[in-house]
């Protein structure tokens, strides 16, 4: 990238409030194409028509191109109605155009399990305008596609809210660079309304929220065309006469981390009071009436039958079921009002069974001076007490799948160096400002041991900087003016300045936390089945406890098992009656939708801090799969700097001339060999004498994709390329070019040719050396079963002495950009799954066809946008890291749902009381909600081992490969 010069160092950042444009953003405008406009007068009747409608602005009917251009204000009149009412007035509107999408990120309270997700997704997709919703269960969010001018954010969040579950909007798609503001100086709404206005006309403010009571202000903003400091001058311009405002700026705490550590909170408070109660519940029921003569006051009489124990625990129970345990039956409410069930149905179900059962044995107790039952008041509040512990461990766990997205977010500097320099770029001013203020443009000054705060260009001064936090490489960069540094990594020796040239969210780190956010959203198709079996899970539960109870209580009745089965102090209902409740409890569905959210969430965030970014759980779950890796040649395999290592002349031209020819024909080429062909042509041709002050033009100039360029150089016609551009031109190549060629080829070495008016006038040699991991990575590759294939551009005889050096044994070399896709597709009818690791532009339809596209992180941003998984640090052995760790998040996906799945399987058998004729074994009501509890929280736990995760390619076993690389060569 290059410096921009020194003078526009000194110009003003924005330009001044004076001449800002005002806009008004509430107006918008909508296209349609109009049927059956014939005349002139069809397009005036459609425009007075729809200037009736209140809100319209405008309209332009255009009878040529049969399109209506309608401006309306969002507010008072929508697309739809619009397009409804140019229908009705008889004119088919074909086609209501696609309006540009927003986006808005939503915070989901309670949910519980995957029911609970998809009956968000339902309600989201429901709305009339949503393109598109995802809910992730694990991090608790939902990602919305809409159209702003069919619904707006305010009646998304009402969708989610009338479904039974709370939603709070992070962001929407334009205001995710936004400040918040103090302000002094305020006593009135007129002098909100004046800060308001004065912001609002500023150009590239998006959205002002004003905060009377707090006297507080929230500005998303465009940071092409404002920032922070401008728009805290602009406050304080607004104040005049008597009126002084005054903005500084103020850090919300952070929402995510707030609102986990509250539920932590709320989940261990609910728990310490249901012990509070529960304990003594469990005392007077389990423990007292075995110690004797200690329990006998709890089996004095208050009237009747009815005992002291039996009204202590009503009465120690009674606030358990329906104050503490309120939110079971209010998720319960909402989960069978959408026509769902979930979890919440399942305890609330078993708690009201035990409490009720339970009450009516005290009513008969209380009533009837011969009756003798026992209560299980203790089974709903031990239960109750169980579910919130094993929720608050669910909590604490699930906090820490977030830990690595959590010290991302923590990189960046709080303090920066913002400097002035003069008309001789000397330093006049140097002062601390909060990162959050700094604005595009910038001069900023950083120091030894310093964090640099955003991404720049250094513009003076040297150093080495350590990137390990974002790419993983231990070894510190050196870098010098012109080159890129990147916000959160450390300045370790030198003092240098940096120009700011992306702040905010638009800085590598936000985009690294942004895209592992939208990775841990995505859906792995795995989590395909955990979604099957929620929809029939809860509903099969009930039935299976309905069927226990019964075919206990009937034979008992029946008198088909034998009297000495049932417990003491227990009737044949009470038994059936506590093994149905025990099935209703014991059963999970929250461990399954667990499973796969949480190991992609732990998984995602250890690869980013690992430097390999992966989009989410689809590039994980096909990961796993590939048997065969592409390999792209050209800065994948190779360093990717080309260097010209000779030159030669095959006829009568002179150096001069052939240096000046090559230099005007390759100028206009961006690819990599061409530029280094430059270089060299133009160093070559200052030996031969003085070049000439102007470069010579070329003239119909052509790009030939995988062969040269071609054009006229003068009068003459000129090729650079290869041996094919020569043979689609029919330029002759003796034996003594051939010759050359090929010992060129054959020292791994590619071979550039110059024809001048159909003649080879020369050669030059171009080496690309070959990156030292290469080679040891292809053969741990292997080692893994993995098949590798090489697929270039370049020539034959290059491909393959480089493929022989590094191990690979099939390639496919002279392909152009979509013949490696085709390449990639016929290797894909094999029925083999492909990875495709490549850098640059050409690369891009290859890494799209390819199972798993993965870009090195030093490439283009069309091939990193294409990719499904990105390497920051350009390392192939970050090909072993993406491959391994998917193949470990997976095996930990599939461990996780064998754990949730055979618990199921297990445990509801066993609280049915399949071993209880055999062997006696029972499992309790509040055991069975213990065990539940404790299912949900193995598998988050199971999940969370994944932060262990070690990359596979050591530094030792790489200096052990290398060792035993050179001895076998030598």
């Amino acid at each position: 990238m290059e410096i921009n010069g020194k003078d526009e160092l000194k110009l003003p950042l924005l330009q001044p409030l004076d001449g800002v444009v005002v806009t008004d953003k509430k107006i918008k405008t909508v296209k349609f194409k109009v049927g059956d406009i014939s005349c002139a007068s069809c397009a005036t009747s459609i425009e007075s028509l729809l200037l009736e409608l209140n809100g319209v602005e405008s309209v332009m009917v255009s009878v040529l191109q049969g399109q209506a251009a309608v401006k309306y204000i969002p507010e008072l009149v929508t697309a739809k109605a619009i397009k409804e009412a140019i229908e009705d007035a008889g004119f088919p509107v074909d086609e209501l155009p696609e309006q540009k999408i927003a986006v808005c990120r939503l915070r989901i309270k309670g949910m519980a399990c995957t029911s609970c997700s998809e009956s968000v997704e339902r309600a989201l997709s429901l709305v009339d305008g949503v393109k598109k919703a995802v809910v992730g269960l694990a991090l608790e969010e939902a990602k919305v596609n809409f159209d702003p001018s069919i619904t707006d954010i305010n009646h998304i969040v009402e969708a989610v809210e009338d479904s039974g579950f709370g939603a709070e909007v992070i962001n929407s798609g334009n205001d995710v660079n936004k400040v918040h503001l103090k302000l002094e100086g305020i006593s009135s709404e007129e002098d909100i309304y004046i800060i308001q206005s004065y912001l609002e006309s500023v150009q590239g403010v998006n959205n002002v929220e004003m905060d009377l009571a707090e006297k507080k202000v929230t500005v998303s903003y465009d940071p092409d065309l404002t920032g922070p400091r401008s728009l805290i001058s602009c406050i304080e311009k607004a104040g005049q006469g008597p009126n002084f405002y005054h903005a500084t700026l103020y850090n919300p705490p952070r929402q995510r981390e707030t609102e986990r550590q509250l539920e932590i909170w709320m989940y261990r408070n609910q728990f310490m009071w249901s012990c509070l109660f529960s304990i003594p519940v469990f005392i007077f029921s389990m423990v007292l009436p075995m110690l004797h003569p200690y329990g006998n006051w709890l089996d004095l009489k208050v009237h009747n039958m009815l005992t002291v124990g039996m009204l202590l625990t009503w009465i120690l129970c009674t606030p358990v079921q329906f104050i503490i345990g309120r939110r079971f039956y209010v998720g319960s409410y909402h989960a069978l009002r959408r026509r769902s069930a979930n979890m919440d149905v399942l305890v609330a179900l078993g708690t009201n069974a035990a409490y009720f059962y339970s009450v009516y044995i005290v009513i008969k107790a209380l009533t009837s001076d011969m009756f003798e039952g026992k209560d299980f008041f203790e089974t709903s509040t031990m239960l109750i007490s169980f579910i919130l512990l094993g929720k608050y461990l669910e909590v604490v766990a699930k906090g820490k799948t977030s830990d690595a997205l959590a010290k991302l977010t923590d990189l960046a500097p709080d303090i920066a160096h913002l400097i002035t320099l003069d008309e001789d770029n000397n330093v006049i001013s140097d002062r601390e400002i909060s990162t959050q203020l700094i604005q595009r443009n910038d001069m900023l000054k950083i120091v030894p041991g310093e964090k640099v705060p955003v991404d720049g260009i250094v513009v003076d001064g040297q150093s080495h900087v350590n990137e390990s936090m974002i790419t993983g490489e231990a070894r510190p960069i050196a870098k010098k003016p012109g080159d890129k540094v990147i916000g959160g990594t450390v300045n370790e020796n030198g003092c240098i300045l940096v120009k700011a040239t992306h702040v905010g969210s638009d800085t590598a780190l936000s985009q690294i936390v942004q895209l592992v956010e939208a990775a841990q959203l995505a859906r792995a198709p795995v989590q395909k089945l955990a979604d099957q079996i929620s929809r029939f899970f809860v509903p099969t539960v009930v039935v299976a406890a309905l069927i226990t109870w019964l075919a206990w209580f009937i034979p008992g009745e029946l008198g088909i098992y034998p009297r000495h089965w049932i417990p003491k102090g227990m009737d044949k209902f009470e038994l059936a009656l506590q093994f149905g409740i025990s099935v209703l409890v014991v059963a999970c569905p929250c461990a399954l939708g667990l499973a796969t959210p949480t190991a992609v969430m732990v998984a995602t965030g250890k690869g980013a801090s690992l430097g390999v970014l992966i989009k989410g759980g689809n590039a994980l779950e096909k990961a796993h799969k590939v048997k065969t890796v592409v390999f792209d040649k050209t800065g994948t395999l190779t360093v990717g700097k080309p260097v010209v290592v000779s030159a030669v002349l095959f006829s009568s031209f002179s150096m001069e001339e052939f240096c000046d020819v090559t230099t005007a024909a390759e100028a206009n080429s961006e690819h990599p060999i061409a530029k280094a062909v430059v270089e060299y042509a133009k160093r070559l041709r200052q030996k031969f004498g003085p070049q000439t002050e102007h470069m010579t033009d070329i003239k119909e100039f052509e790009v030939h994709p995988g062969a040269g360029v071609s054009g006229k150089v003068g009068d003459k016609l000129a090729l650079v390329g290869n041996r094919r551009l020569m043979q689609d031109f029919n330029v002759p190549i003796g034996p003594n070019v051939e010759n050359h060629i090929s010992a060129t080829e054959n020292l791994a070495r590619t071979c550039v040719l110059v024809a001048i008016d159909g003649k080879v006038a020369g050669a030059f040699a171009v080496t690309d050396p070959v990156k030292p991991e290469a080679g040891r990575v292809i053969s741990f590759l292997h080692s893994m079963g993995i098949s590798t294939v090489m697929i270039t551009g370049d020539n034959w005889p290059t491909a393959t002495a480089i493929a022989k050096e590094i191990g690979i044994k099939k390639l496919y070399a002279e392909t152009n950009p979509l013949g490696k896709a085709d390449k990639i597709k016929n290797l894909q009818m094999e029925g083999m799954t492909v990875a495709m690791v490549g850098d640059g532009i050409n690369d891009s339809p290859a890494l799209v066809a390819a199972d798993v596209g993965m870009a090195i992180g030093a490439g283009t941003d069309v091939a990193i946008e294409a990719a499904d998984i990105v390497l920051i640090k350009s390392n192939l052995e970050d090909v072993i890291t993406a491959l391994d760790l998917s193949r470990k998040t997976m095996s930990r996906i599939r461990l996780n749902y064998v754990w949730a799945l055979g618990y199921n399987v297990l445990a509801m058998p066993v609280a049915a009381g399949t071993l209880f004729p055999l062997a006696g074994i029972r499992i309790p009501p509040w055991l069975a909600g213990a065990c539940m509890a404790a299912s949900s929280v193995s598998v988050v736990c199971s999940s969370l081992l994944l932060q262990y995760y070690k990359k596979p390619l050591h530094v030792e076993e790489a200096q052990a490969w290398d060792v035993n690389h050179n001895s076998n060569s030598k």
